[in-house]
Parts: structure tokens; C-alpha cells; sequence
């Protein structure tokens, strides 16, 4: 429980308050994003944080609502209607529980680094690019105030690290704000701030087949996007912070989270990667700040509503312009002309497809389908050595991989005419994967066989030799 909640108390509290200024207008924005009053938006962020601060896998990650997310919900509102929004969000987190239950966080390893480092490149930029509506053609001193809020993050840890310079320049920028009555756009331009609690609620729909067939492939959109989200969000932390995270537990968790989210008002939501950053850079570690960040959310919006309008929109303007900043891989750059072209062109198309689309999953999937295709072109291309013995045999030596993506090639290497009638193919430096490299094998010997030549195969490793015996090939030896 230390370990959990309190190991890192004072930054994580401070941590937690940051990212819960950080997430009003988030949570505003994206509740108008899908179409909904914006109480909807802030009540998920306040029970996604809570609930998954205590359920999920990763401490110190950020779940609420999401723009994500929300950009899914439009049709659903239009369609079905408010309550049918709650009742795919619960859909959505019983999906997402049973993916958990199944263990799919562990498909996560399978995501290449080169499409990480795209998606976390996209939504730095697609971090960045929100924010613009909100800093083009206004006045000059809402640009004032972005650059006094981007100052004091930077500089004020020059001088002490003892409060994050991100809430430090919240605080600075609103009090300057209402000292002068300078005329920017404010928290409270964005939307109204009810302050009301959030209470159960059950959709109210007709709970029937039918419904659940009409709801299903909007829950499992949402579903599979919260997921990808979360899970690269995930990983990006534990990088961060050199720790590690269970990351089935964490789908449960944003399972649990969206299903208690949906009977209380809100919408489905997921990892958040720029509050996420917010809090890891101001000293966030452990579950205690996002349950912080969740609670002082809701206390903001009932004891301090009137004074969170008044925050200028140009301070969190700064903030996240600070997180996209953070967020950009630079590094990745500077290696971009050394590192293989493959995962090169993987990297940038990731990025491409993710801020064209706005649609991270379709990014990250058309990702790791590209590096599946790059790499199994490298692994298709076959190596081949002939040469002939004292003995009067020809020797193929073949230093690849055997598997669907190679048979073809693998049968037309041998030429069966013109070899001697004693053949030897030596495997020592490759392996059989699948069938299809047994059945190329097996056509191989036939060709030969057919002209009444001897076809012996060796240098065979354990797994290799185990899918020959199997299929009942013989005449091989062996290495073992």
C-alpha cells in the first residue's frame, strides 16, 4: 500500500493538482467534441481517474476522457441519443474487461519501436495542433500570457524544483489574469461548470438483443482505440520512468473504469498521454496522483467553479504546448537517416496516418501491419552456397528462414536436371517454421526422386527436426 499510494506523497499531490487544471478544459473540449453537455466529459474524467487509480496496472498514468475517444461518440449521439452513449461506454468496458481476462496487454510486445515512436510523434502534433484554435488570432496578451506561462515552466526549475512549474504557472497567470482584467478567453468560455455531483444513473434504453447488436460495433471501436491508447501509453511511462507496469491488469482496470463511468454520467474514456506527461514531469509517480488529479477534479468543479472560469485559457494553452514539446521524440530525428529505411518509412507513415486520421488505432494497426510486411520481406529472401565434395555430391548450403514467405523461392533454387544423383541440402544455418517449409522440402525431394536421384537433408536443429518427424519426413539428419 505504501509502495501504491504512499511513497511519493508531497509531489504526487502536487502532481495530481497540476493535471487536474490541466483537464478541464480537455474534458470540456472533447465533451463538445462528441456532442454532449460538457458535465459529461468532466464526470468521466472524475470517475475514470478514481476508478482506475485503484484498478489499474500502470501507477502514475493518467486515464479521463479523451479526444479519442469522443470523436467516435458523435454518431452514437446523433443515432441513439444520450443514455445509449452511457450504455455502449458500459458495453465498452465489459469488452474491454473481458480482453483483460484474456490477457491481450501482452500483445503490446508486439508493437514495433519504430511505430511507437510514430504514435508518440503524432500526438505530439496532434497535441500541438489543438491547442491552436485556442492561440490564433487572439489578442496580444493572450500571446503575453503563453509566453509568461511557458517562461516560468522552464525557468522557475532553475531556481526550485519544490512546486511543479507547470501548476506554479497556472496560479501566476490566473492571478495576473484577474488583476488586470485583461481580455482573454477563459475556463468558463468554453462550456458551462455545473456544480452538481455526479449520481447513478442506469440507461435508460430498452435492454434487448437488438440494442446490444446496434450498440456492439460502436463499444467495440471504442474499446480496441481505449486500449491501443492505453497500452502505448503505458509503455511510453515505463520508459519514463524506468519502471514496469501490468499491463493486463491495466486493461481490467480501464474495463472497470469505463463501466462505472457509463452508470454515472460519463463517457468512455482512456489513458491520457499529455496529462500523463504533465503528471510524470511534475514529479507523479504513484497511484496517489491520479487519484489526486481525480479528486481535487470533482472538488474543483463543486467548491472552486467559479474561480476555475476564471482561469485564462492561455495558461493551459502554455501548459500543453509544454507537453507536446515533452511529448516529441526529437531524438528520433536525428536517427532518422541511420536507422533501416523500412522502419524508417514505418515511423513517419505512422505519424502521417495518426494526425490525418485522428484515429490512433487505424495508425498504430497500419503501423504493425507495415513492419510485419518489412520484415517479412527481409525474412523471404533466401541464401544460398553450392558446392560439390570429394565425394561427387552437390551440397546447397542454405543459410535462411523456411516458411510460407520462402517455399517458392526455395523450390526454384535447385537445379535438378543438371545435379549429380547424390544431392545433400544443408539446413544448419536456417529453420523450418511452418508447413509450407516442410511441404517445400518435401517438393524438393520429389523433383529429384523423380529422376531417380538421392536427396539427404542435414544440419536440422531440434524444432525443425520436430516438424519433420511429425509430418513424417525422412531421410534427414539432424544436428543433436
Amino acid at each position: 500500500m505504501k509502495q501504491g499510494f504512499f511513497g511519493n506523497v508531497r509531489n504526487d499531490v502536487l502532481s495530481g493538482i497540476t493535471v487536474a487544471l490541466a483537464l478541464i478544459p480537455e474534458a470540456i473540449a472533447f465533451s463538445i467534441m462528441a456532442g454532449v453537455d460538457p458535465m459529461v466529459g468532466l464526470y468521466a474524467s472524475f470517475t475514470i481517474a478514481i476508478t482506475i487509480s485503484i484498478v489499474g496496472g500502470r501507477p502514475g498514468m493518467i486515464s479521463a476522457a479523451t479526444g479519442a475517444m469522443a470523436s467516435l461518440m458523435g454518431p452514437i449521439i446523433a443515432k441513439y441519443g444520450l443514455d445509449y452513449l452511457f450504455a455502449t461506454t458500459v458495453l465498452t468496458g465489459v469488452l474491454q474487461w473481458i480482453l483483460g481476462v484474456f490477457k491481450v496487454g501482452r500483445f503490446i510486445t508486439f508493437v514495433p519501436h519504430s511505430v511507437i515512436v510514430g504514435f508518440v510523434n503524432a500526438l505530439a502534433i496532434i497535441i500541438f495542433m489543438a491547442q491552436l484554435p485556442n492561440f490564433i488570432g487572439q489578442s496580444w496578451p493572450m500571446y503575453a500570457m503563453v509566453a509568461g506561462t511557458l517562461a516560468i515552466i522552464y525557468l522557475l526549475p532553475l531556481v526550485t524544483r519544490a512546486i511543479p512549474s507547470a501548476l506554479t504557472a497556472i496560479i501566476v497567470i490566473t492571478i495576473i489574469a484577474m488583476a488586470t482584467g485583461a481580455d482573454v478567453r477563459t475556463v468558463g468560455d468554453m462550456g458551462e461548470i455545473k456544480q452538481a455531483l455526479p449520481l447513478f444513473h442506469i440507461p435508460q434504453i430498452a435492454w434487448t438483443w437488438e440494442t446490444l447488436i446496434h450498440l456492439l460495433p460502436y463499444s467495440l471501436a471504442l474499446a480496441i482505440v481505449g486500449l491501443t491508447e492505453s497500452l502505448l501509453t503505458a509503455t511510453i511511462v515505463d520508459e519514463m520512468t524506468e519502471t514496469k507496469s501490468n499491463k493486463n491488469r491495466e486493461v481490467r482496470g480501464q474495463g472497470i473504469a469505463n463501466i462505472i463511468t457509463g452508470f454515472f454520467g460519463g463517457m468512455a474514456g482512456c489513458a491520457m498521454i499529455g496529462q500523463t506527461v504533465i503528471n510524470v514531469k511534475s514529479g507523479g509517480r504513484t497511484r496517489l496522483s491520479t487519484l489526486v488529479a481525480g479528486v481535487f477534479l470533482l472538488f474543483l468543479i463543486m467548491v472552486l467553479g467559479n474561480i476555475v472560469k476564471q482561469i485564462p485559457m492561455a495558461a493551459l494553452v502554455g501548459v500543453m504546448f509544454m507537453v507536446s514539446i515533452g511529448t516529441f521524440d526529437w531524438s528520433s530525428l536525428r536517427i532518422l537517416g541511420k536507422i533501416p529505411r523500412g522502419d524508417a518509412v514505418v515511423m513517419v507513415l505512422t505519424v502521417a496516418i495518426v494526425v490525418a486520421t485522428s484515429d490512433l488505432a487505424i495508425g498504430v494497426v497500419a503501423g504493425v501491419i507495415l513492419s510485419a510486411l518489412n520484415f517479412g520481406w527481409k525474412m523471404a529472401q533466401l541464401h544460398c552456397y553450392n558446392e560439390t565434395d570429394e565425394q561427387g555430391r552437390k551440397i546447397y548450403r542454405i543459410s535462411s528462414q523456411l516458411f510460407f514467405g520462402t517455399m517458392a523461392h526455395f523450390i526454384e533454387l535447385f537445379r535438378y536436371s543438371a545435379d549429380p544423383d547424390h544431392v545433400v541440402i544443408d539446413l544448419s544455418a536456417s529453420h523450418i517454421w511452418d508447413h509450407s517449409g516442410v511441404t517445400a522440402i518435401s517438393k524438393v525431394r520429389q523433383k529429384y526422386e523423380a529422376q531417380g536421384k538421392t536427396v539427404t537433408i542435414t544440419g536440422l536443429n531440434h524444432e525443425s527436426q520436430r516438424i519433420m518427424d511429425k509430418v513424417g519426413i525422412t531421410g534427414t539428419t539432424s544436428n543433436h
